[in-house]
Parts: structure tokens; sequence; C-alpha cells
């Protein structure tokens, strides 16, 4: 009897692992159709939110439901989160991808898979009062000589600023590695405990250009000159190579039918793949 008892509680042991082990990788129904969790930072307007209504939303939101269109075998379920609690779900396989305007880095390569195709483009810029108006390139800032907010050393915008001044070492910006990714740019730069700082145009734009802003109040104060546009991407688990390769087949043809472009217009009120080409042209 004990025998049997034990042999029971391992059995139904093995079982729970096993359920839980299912649902981290992503379930398939009776069609064999597999549930994709996709995890996103719901802080990141107009990137990616939850509107009004409830509903995830914003640009990656609505091109990763264009690849799940194009995706017969997956079906894509919202997730919103932070963006440490992204990083780590996604690691950790409780979700198989995560949005979350990720720039590429070759530090994050170790822990998360990257696709081939990027997701979208980002403006990157710099934030300075009125007075630093007129500098809108790293060279002009590095050149006057004006501190920047400290940036967390395993960011993207810092690995931006570090490979500037590895290409322009007699004109450094000054560069200094922040314990935080969650830095308050603008109030910074308002106290005048920097002269300007890294920033990407949504989260300006929601903070300071929109009336609902919670800086709106300094509009004629702070502003936001862009300096380079970054592509961004979704970050896969590393054992999601097949889902990472159907991904890329879906969002190229939805680049390739100008639908991206579309999203870009909507969310950003400009077309950021044009910038992108431009900015080619010149380089």
């Amino acid at each position: 009897m004990v025998r049997k008892k034990l042999f029971l509680f391992t059995a139904v042991g093995a079982l729970a692992v096993g359920l839980l082990i299912g649902c981290s990788s992503g379930e398939s129904n009776s069609n064999g159709v597999r549930e994709i969790k996709v995890a996103f930072d719901q802080g990141l307007n107009p990137i990616a939110y939850i509107d009004d209504k409830g509903n995830p939303t914003g640009y990656e939101i609505e091109a990763m439901k264009l690849v799940d269109q194009e995706l017969k075998d997956y079906k894509f379920k919202y997730v919103g989160t932070t963006s440490d609690d992204l990083l780590i779900g996604v690691e950790q396989g409780k979700f198989q991808v995560g949005v979350k305007n990720a720039f590429f880095t070759e530090e994050r390569t170790k822990k998360f898979l990257y696709p081939k195709e990027f997701l979208g483009l980002s403006s990157t810029g710099l934030v300075v009062k009125k007075e630093n108006k007129e500098v809108n390139t790293l060279e002009e800032f590095a050149k006057k000589g004006l501190s920047l907010a400290p940036i967390a050393a395993n960011s993207a915008q810092y690995t931006l600023i570090e490979n500037y001044n590895t290409k322009h070492p007699d004109n450094k910006v000054k560069l200094k590695a922040g314990d935080t990714f969650s830095l308050d740019i603008v109030q910074w730069v308002n106290e005048e405990r920097v002269d300007g700082g890294v920033m990407i145009e949504g989260p300006f734009n929601e903070q300071v250009t929109n009336p609902k802003g919670a800086y709106h109040n300094l509009k004629n104060d702070i502003f936001y000159n862009e300096f380079t546009v970054i592509q961004t991407w979704p970050l896969f688990n590393k054992k999601e190579q097949a889902f990472a390769e159907a991904y890329d087949k879906a969002i190229k043809k939805v680049k390739e039918e100008g639908k991206l472009r579309e999203l870009s217009k909507k969310f950003y009120s400009r077309d950021l793949f044009e910038v992108q080409d431009q900015s080619q042209k010149k380089s």
C-alpha cells in the first residue's frame, strides 16, 4: 500500500511539473494552434500601452498583431507588465517573446534570441533646456562640454554613446553609468542637475508635448532634438528558434506591404522608415 501511494504521489508530481513546463512554453489547442504569450512594457505610450478601453495597443503591439495574422499555427496573447519583469520572464520562458522598444546589444544576445528582421524604429534624441535648443547632434553636445544624465550601463543608449565616443576620441560625450533604467530625464534637465539627457521621442511627447503630460508646463523650456533613429527588436526566449523564424517570414511580408510605415504614421505621426532611408542615403 505504501508503495502504491508513493508511486501515485510521484506520478502526480511528474504530471504537475509537465503541465507547468507546457504552460511556460506555450500550449497548443485541439486544432494544433500554439498560444504565444507576448509580454509588453505597458508604460511606453505610444510604443506599447493599454488604451482607455483596457486593450493593449501601440506601434509594437499592432505590429505584432499583423504578424499574428500571418501565422496560422500561432495565436498571440498579450500580457502587460514592466520592463524588468518582461526581461526576466522571457529569459525564463514565462513569455515566449517580449516587446519593449528594445535595441540590439551584444550583451543581450547572451540571454535572448534576436530574429533576423527588426520590428520597428525608434527616434532617439537629446533632451535639453532652452539655452541649448540648437544642440541637435552628439558632436555639438560634446564640443560644448555639456553634461549628460547617467545612463544604465547595460542599456542600448549607453552603448550608443559609448560607440560614438569610440569613433570620436577627440570629442567625447561625458558618459556616466547609472544604476537604473527609469531615470527622470526631463526632471534632471529642468532642475539643471545635468545639461541634457538621451531619451526616445514617444515618452518625451507623452510627458511634455501631450497637454495631459506630467511636464506639459515645461513645453517652452525643455526641448527634444532627434539625432538618430534606431531599429527596435522583439526579444525571443532562447528556445524559440522555430517561432522566431516564423516571425521573420511574417514581418518581412508585412514590411513589404508597407503596413509598418502606416503604423509609424499612426502612432508616431511620421514615417520613421523614411527617416531611416534618408539617413542611409547620407551615409
